[in-house]
């Protein structure tokens, strides 16, 4: 019998050799399993921190504190003419109404500077509070209720322990009378800590303890509706074209390059060429809803396009040889095979864009959408912001309670990108077929 053991070595030799060469292997496929775990473990680290601190710093943002007050609703002063219309409510003294309560609370402080230092103690928008629940209950005209008003963004802060009564009064922003006050009330059990209605039903505001982002998130519906109603049907009906119609030839290759190229342009570039096109040329009116829209639709449109050809390109032919071996037409194989089969993967490629879109800044910086616009859109024409922008324009503000709800702003916004994300792969797994 020949011996095939390798360079004439002994079977038990070889035997030795190969078991030593397989432990070798074994111990660096675990040590590269180790590091591939160890790398998941690292980054699921950072992201962890990331939240974690997005978290602690956002999450107070979602509360602030409120002063009850006893307030007489007097039909007379808040009602001149008796129409109980806005217009008519408008030549009401609600912060008239406000200031008795505030001062019969605090025992009727005398003097100017005293009565000044009450009222810094509750926020200059209270009036319009007041004005809210006057039309949402005119039944309680003509008697006293008790109506909770966020107080002023400074007393905020004091309140949340940011600033120290053992600091001089010259160094801080508050008084020691304001503070007198403060304590007055919290002894009354009139302050409490809740959750921020302003926050979600305000607008925007100078005043940190009353702006909110509803005008914004109104504003990035629009903006995106605008965006898939615009980008879905071109990108979808260019993607069919040239994976199943457009002839191989150098002018289709050329449109596939530069599609593939426009997918690495820098957003500021599509909201200069906004700027350009529909603001200059065009005449549109800057920081509405259309224009920031048809912007972010030919930002995505480039991933729309080149997720959906993946998505067509993925359907095996059999599926198209099929159909038209008994005779549907190429349309018609397109239309009723195709399109469903890849529908999938077209859905996820265009939730992705337009949570990429919902994301985007700089594009709509440029158009105008980072006006302080106080009013709500109603529609893609009025002008409007979108959440991005109000959270950068909250981050260029000086007071801490901005900060606070930037980051609670933050965690809203990520709320979105996230749920975007999952239905697109709730979608996927719910839609797709294997072969």
């Amino acid at each position: 019998m020949t011996d095939v053991s390798p360079k004439g070595l002994s079977p038990k030799q070889a035997s030795e050799r190969v078991a030593l060469s397989i432990t070798s292997r074994n111990r660096k496929e675990a040590r590269f399993l180790f590091l591939g775990q160890l790398a998941v473990a690292v980054a699921m680290g950072f992201l962890i921190l990331l939240f974690a601190g997005i978290l602690n710093k956002g999450m107070p943002g979602f509360f602030q504190y409120y002063v009850a007050l006893d307030v007489r609703l007097d039909a007379g002063r808040l009602d001149p003419t008796n129409q109980m219309t806005l217009e008519s409510l408008a030549g009401g003294d609600f912060d008239g109404v406000i200031r008795d309560s505030l001062y019969q609370a605090l025992g009727n402080p005398e003097g100017r500077k005293a009565k000044r230092e009450a009222r810094r103690l509750i926020s200059s928008g209270s009036g319009q509070r007041l004005m809210t629940y006057v039309l949402d209950h005119p039944e309680h005209l003509g008697s006293t209720v008790s109506v909770q008003f966020a107080v002023d963004d400074d007393v905020d802060t004091f309140l949340r322990g940011l600033i120290s009564r053992e600091i001089p009064e010259m160094d801080r922003r508050i008084s020691d009378q304001l503070i007198d006050y403060i304590d007055a009330l919290d002894a009354q059990g009139r302050i409490s800590y809740e959750i921020s209605d302003y926050l979600f039903f305000g607008s925007a505001s100078r005043d940190a303890e009353m702006a909110g982002i509803r005008g914004a998130l109104v504003g990035s519906i629009l903006t995106l509706l605008v965006c898939v109603v615009i980008a879905f049907p071109l990108g979808v009906a260019t993607a069919v074209y040239l994976e199943e119609m457009a002839p191989k030839n150098r002018l289709t290759e050329i449109i596939e390059i530069n599609i593939n190229n426009l997918a690495a342009v820098p957003s500021v570039v599509f909201g200069i060429m906004g700027l350009a096109i529909f603001i200059v040329a065009f005449g549109m009116p800057r920081s509405i809803p259309l224009v920031g829209g048809v912007v972010l639709a030919l930002m995505t449109l480039p991933t729309i396009i080149i997720s959906s050809r993946a998505a067509i390109r993925a359907v095996p032919p059999s599926i198209r040889d099929a159909a038209l071996g008994i005779g549907a037409s190429k349309i018609q194989t397109i239309m009723h095979h195709v399109l469903p089969l890849a529908m999938p993967g077209i859905l996820t490629g265009t939730i992705i864009g337009m949570a990429q879109a919902l994301g985007e800044t700089a594009p709509l910086l440029m158009i105008g959408m980072v006006a302080f616009i106080v009013d709500v859109p109603s529609g893609i024409n009025d002008p409007g912001t979108v959440l991005p922008v109000q959270i950068f324009m909250w981050a260029d503000f000086a007071e801490r309670m901005f900060i606070q709800k930037t980051s609670a702003a933050i965690i809203i916004l990520l709320t979105f990108l996230i749920t975007m994300n999952a239905a697109a792969i709730f979608l996927r797994k719910k839609l797709e077929r294997r072969w």
